[in-house]
């Protein structure tokens, strides 16, 4: 150990959560945080700086002044290896789309460590919404190594999950200031106590699970499914309402979204008898509902809905949950409705444009919701024929109630 750097966290992105979540608590917690970023503009004034700030929003709104911070070029492939074969722990935060340009930086950084010290294992915390995380980063890494690189002993690749809500920031405010991020007071990182070859980071914030698989599937199918149900059932309700605060503040939207992350809510007491009680499930959905309506936090119809190939897709929070109370036998009607409430989600950035995914998606939906329940959802218009049968009847009601109500039926 004499030559690596103690308390040196290198955290592959420099975004949202990167900033305002992972970087935040290992700073507090005494680390150097070194960010690894494409984007030069950010990673220069991280070099200028050593700082940044985080604002907090809620009732009673607070800046974090957060030090002891530098970045790194992602394109310096070297410099970036160096970082990570000496760092004390890794974390990674640059989204989906994000993943594939790491890999190498990270496995030619194990390979510097094993030659400095062949016996120092090094946890890499993937920050991402996603699940089964530790395979894909596994299957990923292993590709790139030697065959005889001791990977078992070495790497440890500890899962999250990730339920710091950061809203989209406008041109405005990254404009005044580059650095700064606007977040929610929340600040716990639910991890994977058993993906840990050091000892775990004493630093608060940090809550180690058990069975992590439980807790993964807690935020997606609970709070990514209640989050985006608000969302679509809000946009159908009134497409003028921008916020998430003003769409569950309609009684009928705060109503149906609690009772369709109940639904969800049994599907989890189902799988994971021993991890959830219905008790501790419903405290969670009423905080989370009380989390979503944070008006300070300016959280937007559009973040929380929007990318819908990505949140239709089989196993995400409304087809997975779908597929979920399936296997049990319990009711999905509620998440359905939302499913069907998500084909017909519309909602623009503060430049009046549908994110580019999403406009392929209204393209597809103008061929009839078979398209979508078949290439996004993945279900099968045999087996799950009923699926098919009650998602017309669904539109069709949909259609019926906006005839009612004098709207223009959406493509």
């Amino acid at each position: 150990m004499t030559r690596m750097k103690q308390h040196k966290i290198v955290l592959f992105g420099a975004g949202k959560i990167g900033r305002s979540f992972i970087g935040q608590l290992f700073s507090k917690g005494g680390y150097e945080v070194v960010f690894v970023d494409i984007f030069r503009p950010v990673i220069d004034e991280l070099n200028r700086r050593k700082t940044y700030r985080v604002c907090i929003k809620s009732v009673n709104e607070e800046y974090l002044n957060i030090t002891n911070v530098r970045g790194v070029y992602a394109d310096d492939g070297d410099s970036v290896a160096h970082e990570v074969a000496t760092a004390n722990i890794v974390a990674v935060s640059v989204g989906m789309s994000g993943l594939a340009g790491i890999f190498t930086a990270l496995a030619k950084g194990l390979l510097e460590r094993y030659r400095i010290d062949p016996w120092l294992a090094l946890d890499i915390i993937i920050a991402e919404n996603m699940r089964n995380a530790d395979e894909y980063f596994q299957d990923q890494l292993r590709k790139l190594l030697p065959s005889d690189y001791p990977f078992e002993r070495l790497v440890g690749l500890v899962e999250t999950s990730i339920g710091k809500m950061v809203p989209i920031m406008l041109e405005k405010d990254m404009e005044e200031d580059i650095l700064q991020v606007f977040a929610e007071p929340y600040n716990t990182l639910i991890l994977d106590k058993k993906g840990f070859k050091n000892p775990i980071p004493d630093i608060s914030g940090l809550a180690p699970k058990e069975n992590m698989k439980a807790w993964v599937d807690r935020k997606l199918f609970i709070h990514n499914l209640g989050h985006a149900t608000a969302a679509y059932l809000g946009y159908l309700h009134n497409p003028g309402l921008l916020y998430m605060y003003e769409v569950l503040a309609v009684p009928e939207v705060l109503r149906s979204t609690r009772e369709t992350m109940l639904e969800s809510a049994d599907i989890l007491l189902k799988k994971y008898p021993g991890e959830f009680s219905y008790c501790d499930l419903q405290e969670h959905i009423e905080d989370l509902l009380m989390r979503f309506q944070n008006r300070a936090l300016g959280d937007t119809v559009f973040r929380v809905g929007c990318d819908l190939k990505r949140k239709l897709g089989p196993d995400d929070r409304l087809a997975g949950a779908i597929r979920g109370a399936m296997e049990y036998d319990l009711p999905y009607q509620k998440i359905l409705y939302a499913l069907v409430c998500a084909f017909h989600f519309r909602a623009t950035d503060e430049t009046g444009k549908l994110l580019p995914e999403d406009a392929e998606f209204v393209n597809l939906y103008k061929k009839g919701f078979k398209s979508i329940l078949e290439s996004i959802c993945r279900f099968d218009p045999v087996i799950d024929q009923m699926i098919f049968r009650q998602v017309r009847e669904i539109e069709n009601g949909l259609r019926d109630a906006s005839m009612l109500l004098g709207k223009s039926s959406r493509p």
